[in-house]
């Protein structure tokens, strides 16, 4: 009988994780989507779920009731409450547990970064310094920065905020990545921008703007992930498919 294997998922990681496990004779996957963007990453095999699990305990209950053998979370960087549901409910029903966690972004030569815990400090760190900027943290962190009137924001996400919710003054723009250095570069000229806020999302797909910012010498507010507890870590897929296969090996 084939052992089950879980994957939180929403990023092009989870994604790659799913075709890769479900090329494992011995493994069935499901994907768990959020549902919180209209057109995630979606895995081109397996079971795919949308939607939460009602908190650490409802995840529990699904681990229990499926039941799942193996539990990945490939979720983003910044998704901290489902990280530490998953680890609250792995450990509650004994279910073998991995984190796949792509390496943050690191300063080197050239990088005019300004290091903030959140979006709000995030938001105190641009007043008096900047005038145009281009806010590239999603859409659900929006509300931080609507106090900033006399500032201009260029907004990136990917699908625009929820009605009523509070946004500062300036231009949204719907796009998902990966984006060229190029037009990363072309865009920070075009609207003039003099700061950059972004997520330490790490990967390739959104860096170059990190890069743009760096041949152009516009600082960067740089928001910090949230920390990570005490779990078994993997860098890459590579590493999570090693991970599996060793968890299975064990059972033989």
């Amino acid at each position: 009988m084939k052992k089950r294997l879980l994957i939180l998922g929403g990023t092009g990681d989870a994604a790659e994780l799913a075709v890769r496990a479900s090329q494992i004779a011995e493994i069935e996957v499901v994907s768990s989507l959020a549902g919180r963007t209209q057109q995630p990453f979606t895995p081109k095999t397996g079971t795919v779920r949308i939607g939460g699990f009602g908190g650490a305990a409802g995840l529990a209950a699904f681990l229990l009731d499926r039941p799942i053998d193996f539990l990945i979370d490939a979720t983003h960087p910044f998704a901290a409450q489902i990280s530490a549901n998953a680890a609250v409910a792995a450990a509650k029903c004994n279910v073998p547990y991995l984190m796949l966690v792509r390496p943050a972004w690191e300063r080197v030569e050239g990088d005019r970064w300004i290091e903030v815990a959140g979006h709000s400090e995030a938001a105190k760190a641009l007043l008096g310094q900047s005038q145009r900027v281009f806010l590239t943290i999603g859409r659900q962190e929006l509300a931080a920065f609507a106090g900033l009137d006399a500032i201009w924001f260029l907004m990136r996400a990917i699908d625009p905020p929820a009605l009523n919710t509070p946004i500062p003054n300036g231009k949204l723009l719907l796009a998902r990545g990966p984006f060229s250095l190029e037009d990363e570069r072309q865009l920070l000229l075009e609207y003039q921008i003099d700061t950059i806020v972004s997520k330490n999302s790490g990967g390739g797909a959104t860096y170059a703007k990190i890069v743009a910012a760096r041949e152009l010498g516009i600082p960067v507010v740089m928001v910090q992930r949230p920390p990570i507890g005490d779990v078994e870590q993997v860098a890459d897929v590579e590493g999570a498919i090693a991970w599996l296969v060793k968890q299975l090996s064990g059972l033989l």
